[in-house]
């Protein structure tokens, strides 16, 4: 079960970032990107936009399993603050869509001129490292099925 509090400091962090990086691998082949995006809190999804002419969106067509971080680069190890992430990515069609695009458009008002698909990725497993919250202490989030 997952702790509320846990959760709660997870999505202040993801709400503070804006980058992240993912790994898609697919036909033993596999590549690495990063990507802007914005966080959709209730679905625990990060939407995103890259064109699937890209290696990593092929990829991630042909297998949706992707793994990643999301990181800032602190000054000293005390302040290391990190997320790494498993999840699912897909392009995104109709409603789901149209609301995707509208937060990422929002959040990045160039995106509006970019015709390129909008991704979800649902989030399935978070491992947060925190060493503000004490050295090496670590907060885990999993989707409940």
């Amino acid at each position: 079960m997952n702790n509320p509090d846990d959760l709660k400091h997870i999505l202040k962090f993801l709400n503070k970032h804006h980058v992240l990086a993912l790994c898609a691998v697919a036909d033993d082949e596999m590549w690495s990107a990063n990507c802007f995006y914005v966080t959709d809190a209730k679905n625990m999804t990060l939407y995103f936009m890259t064109e699937m002419k890209t290696l990593h969106g092929t990829l991630m067509v042909k297998s949706p399993h992707i793994v990643g971080t999301i990181a800032p680069h602190p000054k000293t190890i005390a302040l290391i603050k990190g997320i790494q992430y498993r999840g699912e990515a897909a392009i995104l069609s109709g409603e789901e869509e149209a609301h995707a695009r509208h937060l990422y458009c929002k959040h990045f008002p160039v995106a509006i001129a970019m015709k390129a698909p909008v991704w979800g990725l649902k989030l399935n497993h978070i491992k947060m490292t925190d060493n503000a919250l004490g050295f090496g202490k670590k907060l885990l989030w999993d989707r409940e099925v």
